[in-house]
């Protein structure tokens, strides 16, 4: 194989395409979970995807206390716990896709 054939660039576009898919809230976690499992990628793919892991697994906890716990409250509290939770998601998705937007942007 040449020499030419070969894009640099072409590697940067996938690094980028795979960092911004490990992002993608909740369905982000399977590809990041897998990428860290076989430890593939380099040192910035693999710190996206541990932190995306760790991003929807905090998430995923306190979405489940605040949905659990609302089940066993009050109506006025379970109101304000469903509240939160939504605020709390809300929150979890606009974090990911302003870290998307910054791995588009090129920016660490």
């Amino acid at each position: 194989m040449n020499n030419i054939d070969h894009d640099p660039f072409q590697e940067q576009k996938l690094e980028k395409l795979q960092k911004i898919t490990n992002l993608i809230p909740v369905v982000g976690f399977v590809p990041a979970l897998w990428t860290v499992y076989r430890r593939q990628g380099s040192r910035q793919i693999l710190s996206v995807s541990r932190f995306s892991i760790q991003l929807t697994l905090v998430w995923a906890i306190a979405y489940s206390l605040l949905w659990l716990s609302s089940l066993q409250t009050s109506e006025n509290l379970t109101l304000r716990l469903l509240y939160l939770n939504g605020l709390l998601t809300s929150g979890y998705i606009l974090v990911c896709l302003g870290l998307m937007v910054r791995v588009w942007q090129r920016k660490n």
